[in-house]
């Protein structure tokens, strides 16, 4: 029997899974992968190249199924736990070799009950902590064996156009040429959202528009997080605000890690990462403001890049940095009031300003009274000298709508996985929509 062949397009971690998955079971598998390998790539080249943006973040893996979208929609409950477990083990196989990033499940328990009490959701993962500096490594252990089992791996290598014909994807053109397969695994991260969204306008893809989150980044001391990191290392606290009653959350907590930027199309964001080995005195997370739009427009990707791009401007193309107290007090921060403020900022490639001219009140009110709130659960975190950065968006790719198997309802051979194709937001989630899609690719082989 001829081998049927699968092209998958992105090395990212549903790439990653999908082609390990469709290898295994009789496949010939090439990935198109848009950016450089592992060994060329730097940190300039953050959000391209095998191991998608994840290789350079510092590896939080949530063992749960509601976290980074919702795995329940496409298998059960059972079959939910059982990806993330396969996925946890992949990781395994591969050199994660350190521990849960808990102390022990009484101690989430208490955190939650004492969260409960402040009017605010804790959420209880099994999470491991892999570091920046580790990561890398257990990519390219991924990556080796791919190669040893007969997956072909094209970098630097981009999608440019896709023909179709009779409800099939025909063939890619590329920028080395035509290529063309038997079926077809979209596998494009976050950042290359916008572009996959322009391919599914033109050959008429059915999509859904999904919300996004808009917010800052904070950064405080280590030794006022301690106690709560030092039972999860990466905590997810779900608030509601008093005022317009929205909802904000604690997202990627880097206990004595650094602030960092991340260049999107057409912004500079800001986002944190921590290491194994290098430390810093400071503890950074995402606080973020869920923003969905409805009439007239429900397009909240153009919504977030305007705020982006005027962040931007105001900050000269650079990320705005702002103590708290003086957010609170309606005046801009300055490198003198930062140079004598209690947290120094770990991210210093910044302009000190007012946060206020650039995020809507109502993202700005949420941020605060979240604060408000979260410091009954973190003493210190609403104090003056709290370093807020902006922008931290999260950008949430165009849904393509698809069944169960991952197969998208316009095109037979095509398939979709991953944060670009709007069908996650995490590594495991990611992780777990490839092995999906592949599964879906397998039994109609």
């Amino acid at each position: 029997m001829t081998q049927k062949k699968v092209i998958i397009v992105g090395l990212g971690p549903a790439g990653l899974f999908a082609a390990k998955e469709l290898i295994e079971h009789g496949f010939t598998v090439t990935v198109l992968e848009k950016g450089k390998g592992l060994k060329e790539r730097t940190k300039k080249d953050l959000l391209f190249g095998v191991g998608g943006a994840g290789l350079f973040s510092d590896g939080k893996l949530c063992f749960n199924p509601f976290i980074g979208g919702d795995l329940t929609e496409f298998v059960n409950l059972e079959g939910a736990n059982s990806l993330i477990q396969e996925v946890h083990n992949t990781f395994k196989n591969y050199g994660m070799n350190n521990g849960y990033a808990h102390k022990n499940l009484e101690d989430l328990h208490n955190l939650r009950d004492e969260s409960a009490k402040c009017g605010i959701r804790f959420v209880e993962i099994m999470q491991k902590h892999i570091g920046s500096d580790y990561l890398v490594n257990i990519v390219d252990n991924f990556c080796q064996d791919l190669i040893k089992k007969g997956v072909e791996i094209q970098t630097e290598t981009e999608v440019l156009d896709v023909v179709v014909g009779n409800n099939q994807i025909k063939e890619l053109v590329t920028n080395t040429g035509l290529v063309s397969s038997d079926y077809y695994l979209f596998c494009v991260g976050r950042y290359s959202s916008v572009w996959f969204n322009k391919i599914a306008q033109k050959i008429d893809l059915e999509t859904q528009h999904r919300y996004t989150d808009i917010g800052v980044r904070i950064e405080t001391l280590h030794s006022i997080t301690k106690t709560v990191t030092d039972i999860q290392y990466d905590p997810k606290f779900h608030i509601y605000t008093n005022t317009y009653d929205d909802f904000i959350r604690t997202f990627c907590t880097n206990p004595e890690g650094f602030v960092v930027t991340e260049t999107y199309e057409k912004f500079v964001n800001v986002n944190g990462h921590a290491m194994k080995d290098k430390k810093s005195t400071n503890t950074n997370f995402a606080f973020l403001v869920r923003v969905k739009l409805t009439e007239p427009i429900e397009d909240t990707t153009s919504y977030a890049n305007l705020i982006g791009k005027l962040a931007n401007f105001l900050g000269g193309g650079k990320p705005i940095l702002q103590r708290l107290g003086d957010l609170k007090k309606g005046r801009r921060s300055t490198w003198q009031k930062i140079e004598k403020n209690l947290v120094q900022p770990t991210l210093n490639d910044v302009t000190p300003g007012d946060i206020s001219l650039l995020l809507p009140h109502r993202i700005v009110t949420d941020i605060v009274e979240g604060l408000e709130k979260l410091d009954k659960i973190i003493p210190g975190i609403n104090s003056d000298s709290t370093l807020i950065y902006a922008p931290e968006i999260k950008l949430c790719a165009l849904r393509i709508v698809c069944n169960k198997d991952m197969k998208t309802k316009s095109f037979e051979n095509l398939f979709v996985a991953g944060d670009g194709a709007g069908v996650s937001g995490s590594i495991v989630a990611a992780a777990s929509t490839g092995l999906i899609a592949a599964r879906g690719i397998i039994k109609r082989k």
